[in-house]
């Protein structure tokens, strides 16, 4: 069997690492794939990118079906064109895929289905912005409303902060057509998890929960980034949590994108604020949709998954959902991400990466790495994200954290307390 995935960062790596461990695989192809791909001896990167150049690779090489990692190629309508050459690819559509490319859409989109989120409105004009942000005060969320590979999203302290940031979207054009509108939203209080599932448009299936560590710095200290660290499981999303989650966001949503003619399927991820006290009653909002896993919590996700990963995404792409299963690996998985200097500014590239060997219990997964011949280097962002399995959250850290010190590049930067949340107080 011949598989496809799109993309090119740590999670489109993690993916095609956990398929390319089944029996039935005889070659996973990236597009375009990065320098940990590369080198992975069933693993091939293509140099091809366009989505009807992909088409044509896929139908030569009789790929059984495409997994598409990023947003982009998403709400550019790759999965439209696939489907339009009869071809099997996992994703939604381009008119789906507005869950994630347009926060306004999204926004509208809970309000009319009754999906709890944050109050919001959307802007054009930066002095309308900047009066309404005026009048609510701070501390308040400014999002650009298209995509911003994970950083169009500014949470303000204080007024200043929040008009510069309509400044920065609205007005110099910082962020392109992505922030040709703003969305204004309540800054909401609680912990942040990520809930995501696999959707055939009719059966849905949940994957281990997972929690993302967004700012650059250690106690989320800093700017915002696409990531800088994650783990799975996720405790504050017990059992009972779980089931609200799929009553009162998952199934609403499946449901409401049905009624809108519009049904969903692929990945959905579900960023979502929790509030404290009892699960029963705790607050419980979505900060956003992601039409796509999220990166970094594909790499700890992957790591935990015991079964053939190939016969779920099978079943998945021909509308049979509501046979598979997924068997999880009991154990905590861990994910440090290394990125590169001036990340998330202006990161460098260029530098050389050393890096150990993988393990049974830790996995090096590559996002912003090349090759130059023979010599691995930075080639953006995030570079790596060192991934380690533990029988608890402090195990799984320290194997993890071993890993990173064993690993160097000029101008590094990483966390050192991802997985703190989780920890008992005082342990870290």
């Amino acid at each position: 069997m011949k598989l496809l995935v799109i993309g090119g960062g740590g999670r489109e790596h993690a993916l095609a690492w956990r398929l390319a461990q089944s029996p039935r695989i005889q070659t996973v192809y990236l597009a375009p794939g990065n320098g940990g791909t590369a080198l992975a001896d069933n693993m091939q990167n293509l140099a091809i990118s366009s989505t009807e150049e992909l088409i044509a690779f896929a139908k030569q090489e009789k790929i059984a079906y495409t997994v598409v990692g990023p947003e982009a190629p998403l709400a550019a309508g790759m999965v439209d064109a696939f489907h339009s050459a009869g071809l099997k690819i996992f994703g939604p559509n381009k008119a789906a895929a507005q869950l994630e490319s347009s926060k306004d859409y999204a926004k509208a989109f809970m309000v009319r289905h009754r999906i709890p989120t944050a109050a919001y409105q959307t802007f054009t004009d930066p002095e309308q912005a900047k009066t309404y942000i005026t009048q609510k005060g701070a501390p308040i969320v400014v999002k650009a409303d298209g995509l911003a590979a994970g950083k169009g999203v500014v949470v303000a302290t204080d007024l200043v902060q929040a008009h510069e940031a309509i400044d920065m979207m609205l007005g110099d054009g910082s962020f392109g057509a992505a922030g040709a509108r703003v969305v204004v939203e309540e800054c909401l209080m609680g912990e942040e998890a990520s809930f995501i599932v696999m959707s055939d448009g009719q059966h849905v299936l949940a994957l281990a929960t997972s929690q993302d560590h967004k700012r650059l710095k250690d106690e989320d200290q800093g700017p915002n980034t696409g990531g800088m660290g994650a783990y799975s499981p996720a405790p504050v999303i017990t059992p009972a949590l779980h089931n609200r989650i799929m009553r009162e966001v998952i199934n609403p949503t499946l449901a409401g994108m049905a009624k809108d003619g519009l049904p969903y399927t692929g990945f959905l991820y579900a960023g979502l604020m929790i509030g404290p006290g009892p699960d029963a009653t705790r607050s419980l909002k979505v900060l956003e949709f992601n039409c796509r896993m999220g990166d970094p919590e594909t790499q700890p996700i992957m790591m935990r998954i015991k079964n053939d990963l190939t016969e779920v995404f099978e079943l998945a792409v021909n509308g049979r959902l509501d046979e598979a299963s997924i068997e999880w690996d009991r154990r905590t998985a861990l994910g440090v991400v290394m990125a590169a200097q001036d990340y998330p500014a202006t990161p460098r590239t260029g530098d050389a990466i050393r890096i150990p060997d993988d393990t049974d219990e830790c996995v090096i997964f590559h996002a912003g790495t090349r090759l130059d011949g023979t010599e691995l280097k930075t080639s953006g962002g995030r570079v790596l994200c060192v991934t380690a399995l533990g029988d608890s959250v402090k195990r799984a850290q320290a194997t993890a954290y071993a890993a990173v010190a064993q690993t160097h590049f000029d101008g590094q930067q990483y966390r050192r307390d991802i997985g703190w949340r989780a920890l008992p107080k005082g342990s870290a």
